[in-house]
């Protein structure tokens, strides 16, 4: 049974790979967010190379972080077993703009929100804008 289950959950990692870059995101640090799991989020960056990841509590309180990196895109999943229930936030950054989505967390599932509850550029990274000064 443990074996079926093992092998169950990497064929699912495996078909969740294969279709998270299947996404179209041309726009930089788009957070695609795949189904999730009980308590398992998963979510891609296309075209994305490298990426800070974080997880912050609902007092912004940080609880995770990590330096991610991949050839064309990032794909990560969190287990989010261990938390309590409430309100999270999930971070992610590249050398263009801040976005963070939330995670609610209940007894029995975990939901990464798939719109950003913020987006914050960083200067310089804005394409074809223009501002006058006076």
């Amino acid at each position: 049974m443990k074996k079926i289950l093992k092998l169950s959950l990497v064929c699912a990692v495996l078909f969740a790979t294969s279709n998270a870059f299947a996404i179209d995101g041309n726009d930089n640090l788009n957070v695609h967010v795949l189904k999730g799991n009980g308590k398992v989020i998963t979510f891609a960056l296309n075209q994305v190379k490298k990426a800070n990841v974080a997880i912050y509590d609902k007092n912004g309180e940080l609880i995770y972080s990590e330096s991610a990196s991949g050839k064309e895109g990032i794909l990560r999943t969190f287990s989010l077993e261990q938390f309590p229930e409430g309100k999270y936030y999930l971070e992610v950054e590249d050398s263009t703009k801040k976005v963070k989505h939330e995670i609610i967390v209940t007894d029995e599932t975990s939901v990464l929100s798939s719109k950003a509850v913020s987006t914050i550029y960083k200067a310089g990274s804005a394409k074809n804008t223009s501002v006058a000064v006076r």
